[in-house]
């Protein structure tokens, strides 16, 4: 653990952060909102942080990287166009939905370059994409247990929109997860890795664990 590599300053920003967050997201959406992988990296952020683990933090951005690239696109494809390119960010456009609500939910912008800043400072641990891969593995039937149909939480009940009829409710978690993984998790952190190459003047082609990448941090 060394957290020195994270500056007080902004270990404490992003604490602020989340005492303003949490309390407000729980009394607008409930509880099991924080369901949701990109809400749940909020918490696993925090933790990075204040522990200086380069595993957590690696989970992290290969867990959400895919994930939050979509939102974005969306998000400022239907800002720029009038239209939802990808889809899951209609919610931001609700005007029956609190401006300051809608505002909170503009984490899904920055996570990722903060991920980025963590992952740079900390080091990349190529365990991460399993780890997260262990909270989906969690998460995801949790969401399908205890949220509603309306909630949608990780998509369990109708991934883009469309209903999931293909196999029953308690069998998609066992599908979903391993898809996560193959299509999100693991395609994010391969992107990980060649940032990292690049930043250490290596070669993308280079194989193997590359030397002059910062150490992977012991188990936490």
């Amino acid at each position: 653990m060394d957290t020195p590599r994270i500056p007080l300053a902004a270990r404490l920003a992003f604490t602020a952060w989340m005492l303003l967050w949490v309390p407000l997201y729980w009394r607008a959406n409930g509880w099991t909102n924080f369901f949701w992988l990109c809400d749940f990296a909020n918490f696993v952020i925090l933790a990075a942080m204040w522990r200086g683990s380069a595993l957590l933090a690696s989970s992290q951005l290969a867990g959400v990287l895919v994930i939050q690239a979509a939102w974005a696109i969306d998000f400022f494809g239907r800002l720029l166009s009038g239209s939802h390119p990808i889809g899951g960010t209609e919610y931001m456009f609700d005007a029956a939905s609190p401006l300051w609500l809608r505002a909170l939910s503009l984490f899904h912008v920055w996570t990722v370059p903060l991920l980025f800043w963590l992952v740079a400072r900390l080091g990349h641990d190529r365990r991460g994409w399993r780890l997260e891969t262990a909270f989906a593995a969690v998460l995801v039937p949790a969401g399908q247990w205890l949220g509603t149909r309306e909630q949608n939480l990780n998509w369990t009940w109708a991934p883009f929109g469309v209903d999931q009829v293909w196999v029953p409710p308690l069998v998609w978690p066992l599908i979903a997860v391993p898809l996560m993984a193959l299509l999100l998790f693991w395609p994010g952190d391969l992107v990980v890795r060649r940032w990292m190459r690049a930043r250490a003047g290596l070669s993308p082609a280079a194989g193997g664990r590359a030397a002059r990448l910062p150490p992977p941090a012991a188990a936490d």
